[in-house]
């Protein structure tokens, strides 16, 4: 399966495929955001396996990097799939979901219908 694009509620969706180049590190960010701008899409849907492991890991300071360049190119961000073991595992990271999914910008959905619904 490859990436593809998808309208919900008006707004164009880069869906990425579940394989495919991992977002390991802040400069891999760029080719995510490069593929959306391509597909003149307004949000990124990027599976869980899809991100490093550090992602999930707020010491790293990843998944903050990632947001951060998502919001400053004015782009939102959605990961799609469960994360309750890494959100068992870290109550920081459980409160940056929360926080992310108050707002517009950062979303974390257990999947595609859930993005469907808030859309």
């Amino acid at each position: 399966m490859s990436d593809s694009v998808e309208e919900i509620q008006g707004i164009r969706v880069l869906v990425c495929a579940t394989d495919g180049e991992t977002l390991a590190g802040e400069g891999d960010v760029n080719s995510f955001l490069g593929k959306a701008w391509e597909q003149e899409a307004a949000l990124v849907a990027i599976p869980v396996t899809r991100l490093a492991d550090d992602f999930f890991r707020l010491r790293t300071r990843l998944a903050g990097a990632v947001a951060q360049k998502f919001v400053n190119y004015r782009m939102r961000l959605a990961v799609i799939g469960d994360i309750s073991a890494w959100i068992a595992e870290s109550d920081a990271l459980r409160d940056f979901v929360r926080e992310a999914n108050r707002g517009q910008d950062i979303w974390f959905v257990a999947d595609l219908a859930e993005l469907r619904s808030r859309l």
